[in-house]
This record gives structure tokens, C-alpha cells and sequence, in this order.
């Protein structure tokens, strides 16, 4: 493998999905892929909660994943946050031992 991959996870808001997906398709160089979906969010900062949230215990949330390289992700986050920065937004990554497709 001739650079190191992460799985890069960004947590963030539904109302954010529509500019973030187009952000995201438009890095320099591109992304080779990635996946969004809906998920939930439990815990704590319930503070900017609608009153469906609260009473649902729960907040609305989007997820994008991608595999790509440590360099990148480390590019794409310090672009992120300077050119689109999104409230409430949460990342991590992960290391990647292996990834490709089977057929």
C-alpha cells in the first residue's frame, strides 16, 4: 500500500447535507468516493434540539463516510472547517487495514 488510508466520519446536521455533499464532490483532488446516510444522534447537547428531538430523546443527523488517505482527510478538515464551517459538526477517523471491491 503505498500511503496509509483512513475511514474519515463526519456527523453533521441534515440542513447541512445539500452544501457539504456538494463541497465534497468538488475537492481538489477528488474524493475517489464516498457514502452519506441518515442516522440518529443520542447523548448529550440536546441544547439546539427541536421539541420533537427532545421529546424523541434523539437528534437528526447525516453521516458521511470516506476511505481515503491520512494526507487527504487531514487536507479536507482544514479546508472544511475554514471554508464551510458547520455547527454542531463532529468528525473522527479510523486506520484502514484493507479496502478494495471483490469483483
Amino acid at each position: 500500500m503505498d500511503q496509509y488510508l483512513c475511514k474519515l466520519t463526519l456527523v453533521y446536521p441534515p440542513a447541512s447535507e445539500d452544501s457539504l455533499v456538494e463541497y465534497m464532490l468538488n475537492q481538489d483532488p477528488p474524493l475517489s468516493g464516498f457514502t452519506t446516510m441518515k442516522a440518529e444522534g443520542h447523548g448529550l447537547g440536546f441544547d439546539r434540539a427541536s421539541a420533537r428531538e427532545k421529546v424523541h430523546g434523539r437528534t437528526d443527523r447525516r453521516l458521511f463516510i470516506a476511505i481515503i488517505s491520512i494526507e487527504q482527510s487531514e487536507q479536507v478538515l482544514t479546508k472544511l472547517k475554514s471554508d464551510m464551517p458547520i455547527a454542531g459538526l463532529m468528525y473522527w477517523t479510523e486506520p484502514i487495514l484493507s479496502a478494495g471491491r471483490l469483483l
